[in-house]
């Protein structure tokens, strides 16, 4: 979140027309909902955890145990269990709306 000196960016009927409401004061302005993104979208970090579950998934399924997946991503196994459980419901709900499509 920036901060703006109101003086550099507002008119100044604006700004006497909000010291009726706050004077003096700080006031948050949301984005406009069309340039909102979501947590994560900007600094990578969805895209990056997204990733990492997906592969620690695809470990498991070859068999790697939810100890060794736990002490080789710095989790502790009821994350490793809950990422396997989004994973799978990820899966299933993928490759049901792949038959869907096929049918």
């Amino acid at each position: 979140m920036k901060y703006y000196n109101t003086d550099h960016v507002l008119p100044k009927e604006l700004i006497t027309l909000i010291q009726k409401y706050i004077d003096g004061g700080y006031i948050y302005i949301p984005k406009k909902q069309e340039t909102y993104k979501a947590w994560g979208e900007n600094s990578g970090t969805k895209s990056y955890l997204s990733k990492r579950n997906q592969a620690i998934f695809q470990r498991f399924q070859t068999g790697v145990s939810m100890f060794q997946l736990a002490k080789d991503n710095y989790l502790s196994e009821s994350s490793i269990r809950r990422i396997i459980s989004q994973e799978k419901r990820r899966c299933l709900d993928t490759c049901s709306s792949l038959s869907q499509n096929h049918s």
